[in-house]
């Protein structure tokens, strides 16, 4: 009789060890087929090119290739001044500002009020597929629609404005592709306030081989 208890009490610990070790595996193949949910981080982007964070950007729609301080707003600390790019670029034969490249000046000009001292030089390009029209005539118009536009909706006195003729002279980009052509139809500004005149240009700052007029 007590070989048939000890026998019945192995059989049902043998029956306990197996449902326990069943269960532990269906628990671990459970775990490994249950999705691992990543937390989602939100992207931080850049929108405006500037190098800025838009979580810390306080001038998140800055020009392209503006120079901004670490708030990401145009360079304009105290005895520093100002130093600020701007370009356009054009449909071929055209030398109309299309809306983007206006709302682009508008940036430009407020700051040009608030250093009154500031002046802007205006060079204006054409792309060898444009030399069908008299040379200058394109070149100048576009200049002068840049000029005009901010003395006109700006006020900003003609004289703190220079415009300087290209023509075809320092492209910057090749003439031999499409995109390269529409590249070289532009116009390329670059205002400063005179504590800061003495700064080298830009690399595609041609004034030096443009004529003024």
């Amino acid at each position: 009789m007590t070989s048939k208890v000890y026998l019945a009490m192995g059989i049902f610990s043998s029956i306990f060890t197996l449902s326990a070790c069943q269960a532990a595996l269906q628990s671990v193949t459970a775990n490994q087929q249950a999705p691992i949910v990543a937390p989602v981080v939100p992207a931080v982007l850049d929108s405006d090119g500037d190098g800025v964070l838009g979580d810390i950007d306080e001038c998140p729609q800055t020009p392209l290739h503006t120079v901004v301080d670490d708030r990401g707003c145009p360079f304009t600390l105290i005895g520093v001044g100002l130093k600020m790019e701007y370009r356009a670029f054009f449909a071929k034969d055209s030398s109309e500002l299309s809306k983007e490249y206006q709302l682009d000046l508008d940036k430009v000009a407020e700051q040009m009020n608030k250093y009154d001292t500031a002046t802007m030089k205006i060079e204006a390009h054409i792309s060898k597929d444009e030399m069908g029209q008299a040379l200058s005539a394109l070149s100048k118009n576009r200049a002068m629609m840049v000029k005009n536009y901010l003395i006109l909706k700006h006020d900003i006195k003609p004289s703190r404005l220079s415009t300087f003729d290209c023509s075809i002279r320092a492209p910057i980009a090749s003439a031999d592709t499409e995109e390269g052509k529409s590249m070289n139809r532009r116009v390329y500004g670059l205002a400063t306030e005179p504590k800061i005149n003495a700064y080298n240009d830009p690399a595609d700052s041609a004034s030096k081989i443009c004529d003024e007029f």
